[in-house]
This record gives structure tokens, sequence and C-alpha cells, in this order.
């Protein structure tokens, strides 16, 4: 998402980590939007991300956090698995066979080109069973504001679809710190289901992104 509106008409064809969205999106007769995987596009208000929220809530009311996650879960399988059939296209090699950190940039870029935000990710504690990805200017966050609790449920589902299917075996993911809460940034955390489980009790107590990570 993203409000600016001027898009270039010519694509490069060689991008890679550029993060621009005047060099990403392509308009093309009747006004169709599309990004340079051939991708349809849509640019959206931060009022229709806030009431979308807002109506899902008022329908299912606490129910609304687990859809979202679902949403986000399969956007993120739909997502990685594009990006590794383009990847192949690409440099005629798996995903597997180049770096890693060169292969996540890669997968992400496209989401930042179109308004996702920038992220870090930190695997250091992937011994333990645990991944942590730090998320700046949210799409969702900077949206409906500080409402005082998490709000980006959509990619706590996309990174535990991503970083499962990265690591072939079920992770679940849960945002332990939100820019909605008054915080710099979004940070999630990304494990096995029963360890999820765990936070997200603490959670809902109030717990600090430090405590929690603490305590596991």
């Amino acid at each position: 998402m993203e409000r600016q509106t001027a898009i270039v008409q010519e694509l490069p064809h060689s991008l890679h980590h550029q993060f621009d969205i005047h060099r990403f999106l392509r308009r093309e007769t009747g006004g169709r939007l599309l990004n340079r995987n051939d991708q349809r596009m849509i640019l959206t208000t931060e009022d229709f991300v806030v009431g979308f929220q807002q109506a899902l809530e008022e329908e299912v009311g606490e129910a609304a956090a687990e859809i979202m996650y679902r949403c986000g879960f399969e956007w993120g399988k739909a997502d990685i698995n594009g990006f590794e059939k383009r990847f192949r296209t690409e440099f005629g090699k798996n995903p597997d066979e180049m770096i890693g950190g060169f292969v996540m940039e890669m997968w992400w870029w496209p989401l930042q080109a179109a308004g996702w935000g920038s992220w870090e990710y930190d695997l250091s504690h992937q011994s333990d069973g645990l991944i942590f990805v730090d998320l700046y200017e949210s799409a969702i966050a900077k949206s409906v504001g500080n409402i005082g609790k998490v709000a980006c449920h959509y990619y706590a589902g996309m990174f535990a679809a991503v970083f499962s299917h990265l690591v072939k075996r079920d992770l679940s993911g849960i945002e332990i710190q939100c820019y909605s809460m008054g915080e710099d940034f979004c940070k999630f955390l990304i494990g096995a289901s029963k360890r999820i489980q765990a936070t997200q009790f603490w959670v809902r107590e109030g717990a600090t992104a430090n405590e929690i990570i603490s305590r596991l």
C-alpha cells in the first residue's frame, strides 16, 4: 500500500533490491496496476485500512485477530512459493543454494517497495527454536495509530508461513510489540506452536517484549 500515485510506465528488467515504488509499479490500459512480477496491485488509503480492521472486529469480535492471522498465513504461503519460482527463473538456482541473507532480502524488497515497511530478522536464537523479526513502518499499525494493543496480525501470519517454508517445519507467529502500543517499531516472534501459545497468554497479560524474551 502506498499513498504516492505517480507511477512510471516503463519497468526495468533487473531491479533486485531497489526499494522504489516509481520503478516497481506500472499502469496499464484501463487503470490496471501491476508490479514488476506482473502481480495485480491496488493503492489504498489509511482510512480503508482502519475501516476494514474496525469492520472485521465489529463483526466477529475477538475472533478478528485469528482471522487476520490466518489470512496473513495464506498470503505468506502463496508469496514465498511465487518468489521461489521467480528466483529460479532469474538466477537458475534454488533459493537454498544461495546465501540466506541475499535470498531473504530478495523476498522482502517487493513488499517494502509496495509499502509494507522495512524489516530486520534475527536468527541468532534459532538453535533455541526462536526467530525474531523487527518491522518498521508497518502499514497496519501506522494506519490504525495508538490503540493500546497489537494490530499486525497479518504480518504475524505471513512471517510464520514464510519461515515455516524455509526451515521446513511447522511454525507459528505472534506480535509481541507494536507501534500501535506506542512503541517505535513492531516485533514478532516465530517458533513452535506450544511456545507461541504461552506467549499469547503473556501478551494478553500486558508483558513487554523484553519480559517475554527473558521468560522464553
